[in-house]
C-alpha cells in the first residue's frame, strides 16, 4: 500500500520503470494503454487478446505497455501515463476514500490457498498450531488476513502466536516448501497451482474463508482499474476493453489448443500447464457486479478488523464505487 506521499514522489520519477522502449503518446478515442507485470499472468489473458484482434473487433487498439513492479503501474495510471492497471479492491476504495476517483471492473476471482505436501499429517487449521508457515506476499496479504480471521472464529486460533510465520517472495517461498524447510506456505493462485501439480494438496483456500466469513459466492480478487473520469470521457474504449477481455476469457476456458500456444508464455507444460489452465478458469467472474460489490463490503469489514489502519486507512467501510457499474447506454 503506498501513501500519497509515495505517489507523488515516484510519480516525479516519470515512468521510467516502463520496460517497454516506445515512447508513450496521447491516448486517442480508441486507444487503450493497459499497464502490467512482465511476467504476470494477466499477460496469458492479453497475449490471447491480441493475438485473436478481439480489440480491433471491439473497436479498440490495445496498448500493452510493461512494467518492473506493481507500484510503478500504479504510480503510472494515477499520473495518467497509462489508462488501465491490474490490482485489487482494497487499494482501490482505500484511494477512493482518500478523494480518488478510480475503481475495479472484476478481472480474476482465484486467490491462494495454504498449501501442505500430499503426505503431511497437516489435515486442518489446528494442524498448523507449531508449525513453520510461508507466506508470500507480507503481513497484510489478504488472504493471510482472512484465513487468520477464519482461524481466530471457528477455532480460537491466533495463527501468527501459536505458529513460525516467515514471509518472502512467491517464489522463494514455493521453492523453500518443496526443499522441505517449511511445512506449509500459503502463496498466490498460480504458484500454488504449480504445487498442486507437483505433490501438494490444497489445505484451505482463502476463497473456503471468504465463503465462511459471509461472502455468497466468488469475490474477484483482483480488478482492471481505471479512473471514472477517462471512462466517462472514454464509454466506448471501456465497453470496447471489456467486452475484448471478456472474449479472451470465453476462449480461455472453452479452448485447450489456446493453452498449448501459450505454454510458452505460461512457461509451463504437461500436469502443470493443465493444472494452472483449470484453476484460470475457476478464477473467470461470473456473477453480476453488484452482487460482487455487495460481498466485497462485508469482507472489507472483516478485513478492516484484523488489518486495522495500516491496511484500510481509516475508512470503517468499503468506498462507494469501489466496483465500477456500467451506466446504461
Amino acid at each position: 500500500m503506498i501513501s500519497r506521499r509515495e505517489t507523488l514522489r515516484l510519480a516525479a520519477l516519470g515512468t521510467t520503470a516502463i520496460l517497454g522502449s516506445h515512447p508513450i503518446a496521447a491516448s486517442a478515442a480508441s486507444k487503450v494503454r493497459i499497464g502490467v507485470l512482465k511476467f504476470g499472468t494477466v499477460s496469458w489473458e492479453l497475449d490471447t487478446l491480441k493475438e485473436h484482434k478481439f480489440d480491433a473487433a471491439n473497436g479498440i487498439d490495445l496498448d500493452v505497455v510493461y512494467f518492473a513492479g506493481e507500484d510503478a503501474t500504479n504510480v503510472a495510471m494515477l499520473a495518467g501515463a497509462i489508462d488501465i492497471i491490474v490490482t485489487d479492491w482494497l487499494w482501490v476504495s482505500r484511494q477512493r476514500s482518500d478523494g480518488g476517483d478510480v475503481t475495479l471492473a472484476p478481472y480474476s476471482t482465484a486467490v491462494g490457498a495454504i498449501m501442505v505436501k500430499d503426505a503431511s499429517p497437516i489435515r486442518s487449521i489446528t494442524d498448523l498450531k507449531g508449525k513453520k508457515i510461508g507466506v508470500a506476499g507480507g503481513a497484510l496479504d489478504k488472504s493471510w488476513l482472512l484465513i487468520q480471521a477464519l482461524a481466530r472464529r471457528d477455532h480460537g486460533l491466533d495463527l501468527p502466536a501459536i505458529s513460525d510465520v516467515v514471509f518472502g517472495a512467491p517464489p522463494l517461498i514455493s521453492e523453500k516448501a518443496i526443499q522441505g524447510e517449511l511445512d506449509a506456505v500459503l502463496n498466490f493462485w498460480h504458484f500454488c497451482a504449480r504445487l498442486e501439480a507437483n505433490g501438494f494438496r490444497r489445505l484451505i483456500g482463502a476463497d473456503d474463508a471468504e465463503k465462511a466469513l459471509g461472502a455468497s459466492g466468488p469475490v474477484s480478487a483482483l480488478g482492471y482499474v481505471f479512473h471514472d473520469r477517462w471512462a466517462n470521457e472514454n464509454p466506448q474504449a471501456v465497453r470496447g476493453f471489456l467486452k475484448a477481455s471478456t472474449q479472451a476469457k470465453d476462449l480461455l476456458a472453452k479452448s485447450d489448443e489456446e493453452w498449448l500456444r501459450l505454454a510458452s508464455i505460461v512457461r509451463a507444460e504437461g500436469k502443470e500447464l493443465a493444472k494452472l489452465r483449470d484453476r484460470y478458469r475457476e478464477g473467470i467472474p461470473r456473477r453480476p457486479v453488484a452482487e460482487e460489490a455487495a460481498d466485497a463490503g462485508k469482507l472489507y469489514r472483516v478485513l478492516a478488523g484484523i488489518g486495522g489502519e495500516r491496511l484500510v486507512g481509516s475508512a470503517p467501510e468499503m468506498a462507494p464505487g469501489t466496483f465500477w457499474q456500467e451506466p446504461p447506454k
